[in-house]
């Protein structure tokens, strides 16, 4: 089977490879399932790629598997009812990062700064783009008038900021996102902010679509960050479309939160992953294979995700 990620420089690529690795690793000699974990533009191409039957499963953001479920947004008046959920694995924190010499505030209110400037937004297509001009229209910016947008994936909008290319980017990922540590070790703390989110700014946001909480990236997690920076996050799901059958979901998912210290062990951002928290917020359908796990664990699997 085929799990779809999104680009290298963020947090799914190597949690996706690690999750693929555990799968085979562990189910391929005594059931025969396999799996192995492609790079993407992320959420919405690997939502496509659901619907042609060319992944079998996906990580996407909350705010895709909403838009997509409830026929908004994207997918306005178009409901992709084959879409099934398996777990919420962990945050993705958004990062906004822009050179010091744009910054006054310090929070989102600073890419007024930005006026006309070349800024990342993530490859067409994206997870990235989609989350960041949500985020952007809600507080107020029209982002192909406000902005020149440039559509770089992780890595090259870091190298972008790096060499001068851009002014800023936005890098939706969970800390520490490898693209945030190439810019700030190159550039240097004093050089590069990361934007924080005020109270009112995130209610801006969470009027549009509710899916964003507060987060909090804690001091040291980046080269000489000396302070917390306060900002926001929304979950990321493990997806899958209905035509995977009961048992091989229920033999993936309980693989998964029995292996929990080996993803662990990979990426920072997984430390958050537990199987109470497996299904606490999740807005989407799980997967019958998934439920079955789920009531076998004793979690109480609401009718609404049945």
């Amino acid at each position: 089977m085929i799990l779809a990620t999104a680009t290298t420089g963020g947090t799914y690529y190597p949690v996706g490879v690690a999750i693929a690795t555990l799968t085979t690793r562990e189910l391929e000699d005594s059931q025969g399932i396999s799996l192995t974990a492609i790079s993407s533009a992320g959420s919405g191409e690997n939502l496509q790629l659901l619907q042609n039957r060319e992944a079998d499963l996906a990580i996407i953001q909350s705010l895709f598997g909403v838009m997509a479920r409830q026929g908004r947004g994207r997918y306005q008046d178009l409901p992709q009812t084959y879409l099934r959920s398996i777990c919420i694995l962990w945050d993705n924190f958004e990062h906004f990062a822009v050179r010091d010499r744009h910054v006054q505030s310090g929070d989102m209110s600073d890419l007024e700064n930005l006026s006309r400037k070349n800024f990342s937004i993530g490859r067409r297509g994206s997870g990235t783009e989609m989350s960041g001009r949500v985020i952007l229209e809600a507080l107020g910016f029209d982002p192909a008038r406000d902005f020149k947008l440039q559509y770089l994936g992780y890595t090259p909008s870091a190298q972008a900021l790096q060499n001068g290319r851009i002014s800023g980017m936005n890098i939706p990922a969970g800390p520490p996102a490898s693209a945030i540590t190439q810019a700030v070790a190159a550039i240097g703390a004093e050089g590069v902010k990361i934007l924080e989110f005020t109270d009112s700014q995130l209610a801006a946001v969470n009027a549009v679509y509710p899916v964003w909480r507060r987060a909090v990236i804690r001091s040291g997690t980046y080269p000489g960050q000396a302070a917390d920076i306060s900002t926001i996050s929304q979950p990321n799901l493990l997806v899958v479309h209905e035509g995977v059958p009961d048992d091989v979901v229920y033999a993936l998912v309980k693989n998964l939160f029995s292996h929990l210290d080996y993803l662990k062990q990979v990426h920072q951002a997984t430390s958050v992953m537990s199987l109470d928290g497996a299904i606490d917020g999740l807005m989407l359908p799980l997967h019958p294979g998934a439920v079955r796990y789920y009531i076998e664990k004793g979690l109480e699997v609401p009718s609404s995700l049945r």
